[in-house]
């Protein structure tokens, strides 16, 4: 009896890849958690030696406002509070943590909210058609930003963003959920919906975020006083130093305009002539961006798996750069948008992406860096908020100008060739169903 050859051993890269055993990780994901690891530490380290900057929005502002939350209200005449109601939950949130001090515990949180982050975005690029520059890019991009990620409260809406936007197409239903309960924490979230693709898809997820928005607003009204006051909250905002009026009128000024900065709502703004000419355009610009974005909606026909990613993207840069703030924290938002449009190989965005990676840069080199000159005024911090702006407008003009070219554009036809047949049913556009003929074609199935 002739004895059998012993079975070859299997390869590494051929054993299937179990996510609760780094062993059989491939060495990307490897690389990729070491990375993740180190960049971490350093940006923990960065905010418990308060060297970048102090953490006073958690020890002073959120903290405070988690002893008046404690008490069953909101708080009350507090113009440093703006936020939708949902905002008291990551407030709160540290309060679970009693081994530790609400710094300790909300530095903790914001940590493993960014882990369930970064494990999403590499669950989500695996697969046909599907990309690990979205994980790499939320790792590489974030600690950019120095420690400020986790002194802000951020990081929790744009999970629920990011989480939203990735169970789109098999799960409607929860991707809604997230939506919704993102807008109740920060407004924006609820922009990530707007690409959904038409019929049942969007139907489901704009239905289940208007039904978890109005029960969590109603939880929250039932539970607290003042749930409501959020609403006035805003109309007494001025232009922020940082805006992209902020930046006209930082030219203006070294060319002899007296103005002044306070600190005013809760943020430096600028007081004087003319400052409310540009809030007020400025209100009028993200009206405009509004519209834009309805109109998109109507006229987009063509659908694939990567349009909800872009048209999310896209629909926050549009936004930001016409608020009347753009605060450093915003370019969180940003980053993890970005990362879910490149966990798709077919996203009309990665030019776009690698345009917003120098305005993270150069948000870090304005604040915390040059914070302190910019309050003063001065040509060097000037131009660095231009460039940063710059580089902001450019990256909405040019999503916008991708999403609509993708979506909404004639396909050019193709140029006959010299063999091609000359009958009528060859002709481009004769075939039922071409997109440059079916005024209405069905759009790709989420899913």
């Amino acid at each position: 009896m002739v004895a059998q050859a012993p079975a070859p051993a299997a390869r590494t890269s051929d054993r299937p890849v179990r996510w609760h055993r780094p062993a059989t990780w491939p060495r990307e994901a490897l690389a990729l958690a070491a990375y993740w690891i180190a960049s971490r530490v350093l940006m923990v380290g960065l905010i418990r030696s308060g060297r970048t900057e102090q953490p006073v929005e958690v020890q002073q502002l959120y903290q405070g406002w988690y002893r008046v939350l404690r008490t069953g209200s909101f708080p009350v005449d507090d113009v440093t509070w703006q936020y939708p109601p949902g905002a008291a939950l990551p407030m709160l949130a540290p309060g679970t943590l009693p081994f530790l001090d609400y710094l300790q515990a909300f530095v903790l949180l914001m940590l493993a909210t960014d882990a369930a982050v970064q494990v999403a975005l590499l669950a989500a690029g695996r697969g046909r058609g599907r990309s690990r520059w979205g994980a790499w890019a939320w790792a590489l991009a974030l600690p950019l930003l120095l420690s400020l990620p986790y002194g802000r409260y951020d990081l929790p809406a744009t999970a629920l963003a990011v989480g939203a936007l990735l169970l789109v197409p098999a799960r409607p239903k929860l991707a809604g959920v997230l939506a919704g309960i993102g807008a109740l924490v920060k407004v924006w979230p609820a922009l990530t919906l707007l690409g959904t693709p038409r019929g049942r898809t969007t139907r489901q997820a704009w239905t289940a975020a208007a039904v978890s928005a109005l029960a969590l607003l109603l939880a929250l009204a039932l539970l607290f006083d003042h749930a409501f006051d959020f609403l006035h909250a805003q109309r007494g905002r001025g232009v922020e130093i940082e805006s992209l009026g902020g930046s006209v009128l930082q030219v203006a000024r070294q060319f002899g305009w007296d103005g002044r900065v306070e600190q005013h709502y809760g943020s430096f703004e600028f007081l004087g002539r003319y400052v409310h000419r540009i809030s007020q355009l400025s209100l009028l610009l993200t009206v405009a961006a509004f519209a834009w974005l309805l109109l998109w909606r109507v006229r987009a026909r063509r659908w694939t798996a990567a349009t909800p990613y872009d048209a999310a993207l896209s629909a926050v840069l549009l936004f930001t750069v016409t608020s009347r703030v753009i605060s450093p924290q915003y370019l969180v938002w940003l980053i993890g948008l970005a990362a879910v449009c490149l966990t798709v190989e077919s996203t009309t965005q990665r030019p776009v992406v690698f345009l917003l990676l120098p305005a993270v840069g150069v948000t870090t080199v304005d604040y915390p860096l040059f914070f302190d000159t910019m309050l003063v005024g001065g040509w060097r911090p000037t131009l660095v908020i231009l460039l940063r702006n710059g580089l902001l407008l450019a990256a909405t003009v040019w999503s916008a100008a991708r999403l609509w070219r993708a979506t909404v554009s004639p396909v050019p036809a193709p140029r006959p060739t010299a063999d091609a047949p000359d009958t009528p049913g060859d002709t481009p556009g004769d075939a039922p169903g071409d997109p440059r003929t079916d005024p209405d074609p069905d759009p790709v199935p989420a899913g």
